[in-house]
């Protein structure tokens, strides 16, 4: 299993180094960089759209220094990375768009609809639920610790732990 070494949002500015303060508005890049995912956040002064190759951008608010406040998670943009994984053959990125998919079916965006086995893998067929789009997620049958590593990574990479 592939490993995302992702720092952690930073609240600085990647441009300016200023940090971004509670409540401010803030702009974040997921990018591909050999391989491995890589946060940039940006803030909205010095934001002019995503850098040439990004895999993944987001728009956020730096949240009020409630440490008990649980993040909220944009369906939007997990569906977005979600399908932007579709079709990769890297077996982390094969984990982490199943994790994905479990959150998606969690949060009602994704419906189950059928599984069946495919080349010695279980293929899950799940639905859309407000468009009503078809995808099929190759579930890697991972072990407890490798979920639980790969779930810490998906919020890790997102922002949201």
């Amino acid at each position: 299993m592939i490993d995302y070494q992702i720092q952690p949002n930073t609240r600085r500015c990647f441009i300016t180094g200023r940090e971004l303060k509670p409540g401010e508005k803030f702009y974040s890049v997921l990018l591909d960089e050999s391989g491995q995912f890589v946060r940039h956040d940006y803030g909205a002064e010095v934001w002019q759209g995503p850098p040439e190759g990004a895999f993944s951008f987001w728009a956020g608010k730096v949240p009020v220094s409630d440490e008990n406040k649980r993040p909220r998670i944009d369906d939007e943009m997990l569906l977005d990375c979600f399908c932007r994984l579709e079709g990769q053959a890297d077996s982390g990125r094969i984990n982490f768009r199943y994790v994905v998919s479990l959150l998606l079916m969690r949060r009602k965006r994704l419906k189950f609809e059928a599984a069946h086995t495919e080349d010695g893998h279980e293929i899950l067929r799940l639905r859309e639920s407000r468009t009503g789009a078809e995808y099929e997620v190759v579930n890697p049958g991972l072990t407890d610790d490798e979920m639980a590593a790969v779930q810490e990574e998906v919020l890790r990479v997102l922002g949201w732990e």
